[in-house]
């Protein structure tokens, strides 16, 4: 069993940078692949970044690619996304998920955090 907790959501003007954190605990002695995703208000949960256990193998969805950037600290049991140039159509609620079978960019992985909301004003 793995638990995660999103953080460092909050609002930030167009243009302007985040990051955000999710820290796993439990179980996080195996290699899960960890991935994040977004849910805008009336919108399906759809795929933002993932990495692999060892960050070799990295996926962005291209909405997002040259502006975000995912990276993880497994020592700290803990990955990160970094928003740059942030657009209003990037606010959503941000959720961590991970996985120990593979890496994937589809919403099966099997565990999931609370979520962290991100709002960029215009």
């Amino acid at each position: 069993q793995v638990q995660l907790v999103e953080s460092g959501g909050g609002l930030v003007q167009a243009g302007g940078s985040l990051r955000i954190s999710c820290a796993a605990s439990g179980r996080t002695s195996s290699g899960y692949a960890m991935g994040w995703f977004r849910q805008a208000p009336g919108k399906e949960r759809e795929f933002v970044a993932a990495i692999s256990w060892s960050g070799g193998t990295i996926y962005y969805a291209d909405s997002v690619k040259g502006r975000f950037t995912i990276s993880r600290d497994n020592a700290k049991n803990t990955v990160f996304l970094q928003m740059n140039s942030l657009k209003p159509e990037d606010t959503a609620v941000y959720y961590c998920a991970a996985d120990p079978r593979r890496l994937m960019t589809g919403p099966l992985y099997g565990y999931w955090g609370q979520g962290t909301q991100v709002t960029v004003s215009s």
